[in-house]
C-alpha cells in the first residue's frame, strides 16, 4: 500500500467526519491507530490539514444567516483587499476563485439585515472592492 493512498484514505475519513476518533479512522482507512496518529501529525505539520470544522445546516441554525458572496477586486488592490477581508469577523472563510468572481467569501451574521449590513458597510467599503454578489444559503441538501 502506498503512502499516498494511505494519506488519501485517512483524509477521506476526516473529510466525512472531522470528529472521528483515531480508532474510527484506523478502522475505516484499514490502518493501525499509530499509523493514523503519525499521518495526521505529519499532515498537520505540512499544512495539508489546516483545521477541523463542523458542517452547519443554515436552516436549522436559529439566529444566523449565511451567504456565499462573490467579490470582485481591482487587481492593483488585490493583496491588501484580501488581507482586509480576512480581518472581518463575519467572514468565516475566504477563497480565491476561477469562476465569475475573483474571491468567494462565506459570510455569517445574526439575520439577513445584519448580513446585508456586513456586505454594504464592511466589504463594499474596502478600498479596491468593486462589487459583491451575495447568494443567501437556505437549506443544506447534502
Amino acid at each position: 500500500m502506498s503512502v499516498e493512498s494511505t494519506e488519501r484514505r485517512i483524509l477521506s475519513v476526516l473529510e466525512e467526519d472531522a470528529q472521528a476518533s483515531y480508532a474510527e479512522i484506523a478502522d475505516r482507512a484499514e490502518v493501525s491507530k499509530p499509523t493514523v496518529r503519525k499521518y495526521i501529525e505529519k499532515l498537520e505539520d505540512e499544512g495539508v490539514i489546516v483545521g477541523y470544522s463542523a458542517d452547519i445546516d443554515p436552516k436549522k441554525l436559529s439566529g444566523q444567516s449565511i451567504a456565499m458572496v462573490g467579490i470582485d477586486v481591482a487587481s492593483e488592490r488585490y493583496v491588501e483587499a484580501t488581507r482586509q477581508l480576512s480581518d472581518i469577523d463575519a467572514v468565516e472563510s475566504l477563497y480565491t476563485s476561477s469562476g465569475d468572481h475573483m474571491l468567494m467569501a462565506e459570510v455569517r451574521a445574526t439575520d439577513g439585515n445584519s448580513l446585508a449590513g456586513v456586505i454594504e458597510d464592511e466589504i463594499l467599503e474596502l478600498d479596491g472592492v468593486t462589487a459583491a454578489h451575495p447568494s443567501f444559503l437556505q437549506e443544506r441538501l447534502k
